[in-house]
């Protein structure tokens, strides 16, 4: 079993960006129109969820004060 040097620092790090530009070159990127499609879904979904959770902890809030009345 042969033993390899272990490259410097600074040569690992060099080799890492080298190697992720290489791969974001490689990557295909969306046109304007997905990727204004698809941030208005995810603004819509956040904003849905949202309003899911507030009327969600609303409902429970007031059904929790019924049922365990304060004293």
């Amino acid at each position: 079993m042969s033993k390899e040097k272990k490259q410097p620092a600074l040569q690992r790090f060099k080799n890492y960006l080298h190697e992720v530009v290489l791969e974001i070159k490689r990557s295909t990127w969306p046109d304007r129109r997905a990727l204004v499609t698809h941030t208005v879904v995810v603004i819509v979904g956040v904003i849905l969820l949202g309003l899911y959770v507030a009327i969600s902890d609303t409902v429970l809030e007031y059904a929790l004060r019924w049922l365990v009345p304060r004293g």
